[in-house]
């Protein structure tokens, strides 16, 4: 007899039969199909085997096959659980809901507000919020995937709002960052729903502690789930909660990350879902996969699929429909200094070498050791002397004459322009994505009252000077803070800093689009005046890393345009004519967010070069 089982704690389908069964066809039939599934499959014994429900979830259909190919049916050498049952046909209600979304009309305006209103919701919707909540609140699952400072936190508040039963819980999993936002939409939106949120932090004890006051709103961190998955499992089994991802894009690595697995993990669980992010698949289409996964672990996806399953359930507001002004984007182009241009030539060989290595014999530690390189290569670029403290480089001698001839071109000017600039009454932006770059910067610039964010400065009060938010209040609010200098892995979500500063200047960029893109959204949001120029600058070497990844960048951007219909996701840096001489002389470990399409591309350019 085959049983299936739903095993809570650790969130499994557990298929088990007794060991003179082993031999049957339909045995190794089910582990193949498990083991085929999930990366997670697990033997159970020596006549049994496992995998997480998710994963089960959405291949029923294989192993269905698998019953109906050796004759098995409930009550005839087949038996499920009640827990089991339930889940399965869960699975197949929302499976039957997914596939009528297409389907389902929104709901319209006026039943919404109306609707809204009696739940206590105070906060007018705007045009585009209402056709968007609209569309979701209809939808048990869904995304919202607006461009940031379009209010995808209110829109989020009302389609809890909207469906949820009264005692209904919300968990939002987001990066420290977001937590602000949550506190204070929840104010405005629900200023007598008379709770907040509850922040899961500290250690299991602590926070099994809150979740036994079964706290209504509560806000946890991916990094932080993957510690508790299973206490908040079991809490969510065991009451009806909302499960809302916030930069749902942070689980785009899928099941190879640990925070991908603990989110999925939880997926068969709320009773109500919601993906929010405003750069969905940064790097390639297969970032969408994890996300519809968590949505709707039932429906099998592909990444040649996933864009089409996708288009029914989430909805988008651009920049185009915000009204916003036009960037202007600027390509500064400079010449290397030409001790350096021989030192980069040698490195330039190296890294190709590596980078063809890597193609041949695509091993973890490898690909790894592949993005140091392409660090360093970045580094060299944008700064020599962040090279000059890395223990066992090769070339020092050369590096001891590059270091003779200067800062190098590109940081020369980005803090020449940052003085020009200041010089002219405008508030800068400087970008940097190595830590070392921000430090230095705001140091040289520290006449000129610079601040610096990266991830080693904490969060806090603003009326710490030294805390995330105390910096940040202090670039508004402080007319001697004329610069800020920050790492767009660290300062790239949850900074608005468009109403002061209108002009950004980029000292290198990485391949990680999502980092550019919300790093640029930075000053170009929501709520600027249609007069208001906005200008980013983004500085390069001719003939350098730097232009594979803009060519890298602008292919994943395209990408994801097509991906959403958004003609306004097309950031291409128009050239400035570099006889303009006015302008030029005038004035942890790293993640680089390399793939495997940038490595073939770094390996093709690097090698043609001179």
């Amino acid at each position: 007899m085959l049983r299936i089982d739903y095993q809570a704690r650790q969130g499994r389908a557990v298929f088990a039969w007794d060991i003179r069964e082993n031999s049957a066809p339909w045995a190794a039939m089910l582990k193949r199909v498990a083991f085929d599934t999930s990366r997670d499959a697990a033997l159970e014994g020596v006549a049994g085997v496992s995998l997480p429900w998710w994963s089960f979830a959405g291949a029923r259909d294989q192993f269905l096959q698998v019953f109906r190919a050796n004759g098995l049916k409930l009550g005839d050498g087949l038996s499920i659980s009640t827990e089991a049952a339930e889940l399965l046909r869960q699975s197949q209600r929302i499976a039957e809901t997914y596939r009528a979304a297409a389907q389902t009309p929104p709901l319209s305006a006026n039943d919404l507000k109306s609707a809204l209103g009696a739940s206590g919701f105070v906060r007018g919707l705007s045009d585009h919020q209402l056709v968007n909540v609209g569309r979701i609140a209809a939808l048990p699952a869904a995304a919202t995937f607006s461009v940031p400072g379009a209010g995808k936190t209110t829109e989020a508040l009302a389609f809890y709002t909207y469906r949820s039963e009264p005692g209904d819980r919300l968990l939002v999993i987001a990066p420290k960052n977001a937590f602000a936002a949550w506190d204070e939409q929840i104010v405005e939106c629900l200023p007598e729903f008379g709770t907040q949120f509850v922040r899961l932090r500290g250690g299991r004890d602590r926070i099994r502690t809150a979740l036994s006051a079964d706290p209504q709103l509560m806000l946890v961190t991916y990094q932080q789930l993957t510690r508790i998955q299973d206490l908040l499992a079991q809490h969510l089994a065991q009451h009806r909660t909302f499960v809302f991802l916030d930069e749902s894009h942070r689980i785009k690595a899928g099941v190879a990350a640990a925070s991908a697995r603990s989110v999925m993990g939880l997926s068969h669980l709320p009773v109500g879902k919601l993906i929010m992010s405003g750069t969905p698949m940064p790097q390639s289409i297969g970032d969408l996969l994890p996300q519809f996964g968590f949505l709707y672990p039932e429906i099998p996806a592909q990444e040649d699929t996933v864009v089409d399953l996708m288009r029914p359930i989430y909805v988008r507001t651009n920049k185009a429909q915000l009204e916003l002004p036009e960037v202007t984007r600027n390509l500064r182009e400079l010449p290397m200094a030409p001790v350096q241009h021989d030192l980069y030539q040698l490195m330039r060989q190296e890294v190709a070498r590596e980078a063809s290595a890597v193609l041949n014999a695509q091993g973890r530690q490898a690909f790894r050791s592949l993005g140091r390189s392409v660090s360093r290569l970045l580094q060299f670029v944008s700064n020599p002397s962040l090279l000059a403290s890395q223990i066992g480089f090769a070339h020092r001698d050369l590096l001891a004459a590059v270091l003779a001839e200067g800062e190098g071109p590109k940081l020369e000017y980005v803090l020449r322009r940052a003085r020009q600039l200041s010089q002219q009454g405008e508030k800068v932006l400087i970008w940097s994505s190595f830590v070392r770059n921000v430090e230095y910067m705001a140091s040289r610039l520290a006449d000129l009252g610079a601040v610096y964010i990266h991830g080693g400065v904490d969060a806090g009060s603003e009326d710490d000077g030294d805390t995330r938010e105390g910096k940040i209040k202090a670039f508004h609010d402080d007319e001697s803070v004329r610069v800020m200098v920050a790492n767009p892995a660290a300062a790239s979500e949850g900074v608005s800093l468009h109403r002061v500063c209108h002009h950004a200047l980029y000292l290198d960029r990485t391949f990680n689009a999502a980092h550019y893109l919300q790093s640029e959204d930075r000053i170009h949001r929501f709520g600027l005046p249609k007069y208001q120029k906005t200008i980013i600058e983004i500085v390069e070497c001719v003939g350098t890393v730097d232009e594979t990844v803009r060519t890298r960048l602008k292919f994943k951007i395209d990408q994801m345009a097509n991906a959403l219909e958004d003609s306004s996701l097309r950031p291409d840096p128009i050239p400035i004519d570099p006889t303009d001489v006015a302008e030029v002389d005038d004035p942890e470990e790293y993640t680089t967010g390399l793939q495997l399409e940038d490595v073939r591309a770094l390996a093709y350019d690097l090698s043609r070069a001179e």
